[in-house]
């Protein structure tokens, strides 16, 4: 049975991050294992871990307070559980998480993975920026962005929604 679950021990962490360390695009950016591990570190940070039984088989990690919050930084599941839906369902739980209190998701593909911009763009998200040489030279990051509104209304709309369930 696949389970997404908060990320609970730093051996979780570990396999996650040698996960990413060998999985493209990681892979093509030239990230090393310490750097990968570090991506999974931060106080405003959230990690999970997708799991079939006892295996990791994926993961996310979400910034969900502070200067960019609702953001997807990464998002992974392995070769070989691809194209069952789980990318997807992975997907909709980090929106779902994020948009508990935002009204935007933001995350960022990059300019030589036309696959995972595919992904995205079929699940409603919009290009809104593009990072020129943001990791490694030659190679573009697109910032991509999906909305619910402007987050002054998304605030008032949960404001009413908390107040009518008060009553």
């Amino acid at each position: 049975m696949i389970e997404i679950q908060p990320m609970a021990t730093i051996h979780e962490l570990r396999v996650c991050a040698q996960m990413m360390h060998t999985q493209f695009p990681w892979s093509e950016l030239n990230f090393d294992l310490p750097a990968c591990e570090l991506a999974f570190k931060g106080s405003f940070k959230e990690n999970y871990v997708v799991k079939d039984g006892r295996e990791i088989i994926g993961f996310a990690i979400l910034q969900v307070q502070g200067a960019f919050s609702g953001y997807i930084q990464s998002i992974c599941i392995l070769p070989a559980y691809r194209n069952k839906q789980l990318g997807s369902r992975l997907l909709r739980f980090c929106e779902e998480r994020i948009q508990k209190n935002m009204p935007n998701v933001f995350l960022c593909v990059s300019s030589f993975n036309p696959n995972a911009q595919r992904f995205y763009y079929r699940h409603g998200y919009e290009k809104i920026g593009e990072l020129k040489d943001q990791l490694v030279r030659g190679y573009d990051e697109y910032l991509l962005r999906k909305s619910l509104g402007p987050r002054d209304e998304f605030l008032q709309r949960k404001a009413e929604e908390e107040k009518e369930s008060a009553v």
